[in-house]
């Protein structure tokens, strides 16, 4: 009967399995390739989680509030640095090659495998100078600890990411999104793995960031790579994976909040955790469900990437920019510029979230907590903000550096809101940086590409990245270190009260306005390049 009739192709049948061999065949594809770099994505958010950790390095190695600074900027530095991982992806993946293709060598488990190997040295040692067994090093050897774990992780989001874009070409901004999402969520899955399993102070807590994205890598990175298919309902699987991902975050958030309430009991953690496991377990039912095969393409790699490239160079050839014509521009330091204010003072605020919480009177339970929910803002922000800025681009038409002049005011807000020191304003201060602070890693890489063209994108936009730890540098070692150490009583290795950071965070807020007023200016600026260029180009994909 034709209601019957099985259409067959590489072994998979519509509406089930024809064998166990399919099946095992069918999750060696890129569905199981993007649950791959989810998992990956899910343990490679130590960065954030630095102020829950960062106090039991300052106490054992004798740090001063800016020698902690200056450890914690070299972690942006290694974060941001991601030029070395791109250039090395290029080597080992070509993507004029199939996956299959005989003569490939490598593949994104060698950037995986590498980036995990950093990120297990640099936490090692670092534990090792912490628990005393080796001698303490000298801050320069520290730094050089923890920029080696940091680099680590751009590896790791490097790998990820690239082959997601590979393997999704016509929905590169979604499976980005997907992407940074996971990996902003990760500081706070991180913390319920520790609570639950290694719930024995923070010098444990760096000898778990040491292992499990280590193992965690280890047993993942065989299925990351690209694949050469193109399938008509990417769509519909993409938004099934957004949705999980929302649902993870959600649950995260009432987690929080929770044990922020009550203290849970160690069977109560278990459970959570359990839940936790088996929500980010979910994303494996895309790869695993029978597939449907109908308009299903078989493309060559290269011939998609080639399609991209030429569909924007066919519409506005000229558009596209090499770095060093970028650089030329003002748009590219307008663009600088407000990264610095917005990466620049987010990572600063993160970094110290539990000095401030210390110096404010928060209990270390509560500052891990703050710690916690700026992963779930983080998510909010970037997973919210590529969306948001979307639509008004698509429906009302609104250039999109507008959306980082909102954010950068939003900002300022926050700011102001923890430099005020009332009872409960960090966690609502930090909602607000955490949520925009978020939005940055979104909006900032579209509007480049919008600007700039996709041709060199990947250049431009690290070298805009690199922003963002400069200006942590000079915000949390010349501002906020200073500030704080002077604020200290005489004699005193720790400062309590609102007086320790209310300049600094002032300070921030002034930065992030001047931010805005250039962002402001960018948007003026490229108003009638968005009409002109993007709208355009928008209006032929739709």
């Amino acid at each position: 009967m034709e209601s019957s009739r099985r259409e067959e192709k590489d072994g998979v049948e519509i509406g089930g399995w024809s064998s166990p061999l399919d099946l095992k065949m069918a999750v060696k594809n890129k569905w199981m390739s993007t649950v791959a770099s989810i998992w990956i994505q899910c343990t490679s958010g130590s960065l954030y989680t630095f102020s829950f950790y960062s106090p039991a390095l300052k106490a054992s190695q004798g740090y001063d509030q800016s020698t902690l600074d200056t450890v914690s900027v070299f972690k942006d530095f290694g974060a941001n640095s991601g030029v070395l991982s791109g250039l090395i992806y290029t080597a080992v993946v070509s993507p004029s090659n199939s996956v299959t293709s005989p003569g490939r060598i490598g593949g994104p488990w060698v950037v995986l495998l590498i980036g995990a190997l950093q990120c297990f040295v640099g936490y090692f040692l670092m534990w090792l100078s912490v628990t005393g067994t080796i001698d303490r090093p000298p801050v320069p050897v520290m730094c050089i600890f923890m920029l080696l774990a940091a680099h680590g992780v751009t590896f790791l989001n490097t790998a990820n990411v690239v082959t997601a874009v590979i393997n999704f070409p016509n929905h590169s901004g979604t499976i980005v999104g997907i992407m940074k999402g996971f990996l902003g969520l990760s500081g706070a899955i991180l913390l319920q793995v520790y609570q639950t399993i290694f719930n024995n102070g923070p010098t444990h807590y760096i000898l778990m960031l040491s292992l499990l994205p280590f193992l965690n890598t280890l047993l993942f990175m065989s299925s990351v790579r690209p694949f050469d298919t193109n399938e008509v309902d990417e769509k519909r699987n993409l938004n099934s994976l957004s949705l999980f991902s929302i649902i993870v975050a959600a649950y995260l958030f009432f987690v929080i909040i929770i044990q922020q309430a009550v203290t849970l009991s160690l069977p109560a953690h278990i459970i959570v955790f359990l839940v936790l496991v088996i929500m980010l377990a979910s994303p494996l039912y895309v790869p695993v469900k029978p597939q449907s095969t109908e308009n299903f393409e078989d493309t060559n790699t290269d011939q998609l990437l080639d399609n991209n490239v030429s569909t924007n160079q066919d519409i506005f050839e000229e558009h596209n920019k090499n770095l060093l014509q970028a650089i030329c521009t003002v748009d590219f330091w307008c663009l600088f510029v407000t990264t610095v204010a917005g990466m620049g003072t987010g990572l600063a605020t993160i970094n110290n979230l539990a000095q401030v919480g210390e110096s404010l009177g928060y209990t270390s339970f509560e500052t891990s907590t703050l710690v916690s929910l700026w992963s779930i803002w983080n998510f909010v922000g970037r997973f919210g903000a590529g969306s948001v800025s979307d639509h008004f681009l698509h429906k009302k038409k609104w250039a999109r550096p507008i959306f980082i002049a909102i954010t950068l005011a939003l900002m300022s807000v926050g700011h102001c809101v923890i430099a005020s020191g009332m009872p409960g304003a960090l966690y609502v201060g930090s909602v607000l940086v955490g949520v925009f602070y978020g939005s940055q890693w979104s909006l900032m890489p579209t509007i480049a590409s919008e600007i700039f063209g996709v041709l060199h994108f990947g250049t431009i936009f690290n070298a805009i990245t690199i922003a963002g730890p400069v200006g942590s540098y000079v915000i949390s070692v010349r501002v906020i270190g200073y500030i704080y150490d002077r604020e200290a009583a005489r004699g005193e290795e720790y400062c309590t009260g609102t007086h320790c950071f209310r300049l600094s965070f002032l300070v921030m807020a002034f930065s992030t306005f001047v931010g805005f007023m250039i962002a402001m200016g960018l948007f003026l600026r490229t108003r009638s390049l968005y009409e002109q260029i993007v709208i355009r180009r928008y209006g032929c994909y739709s």
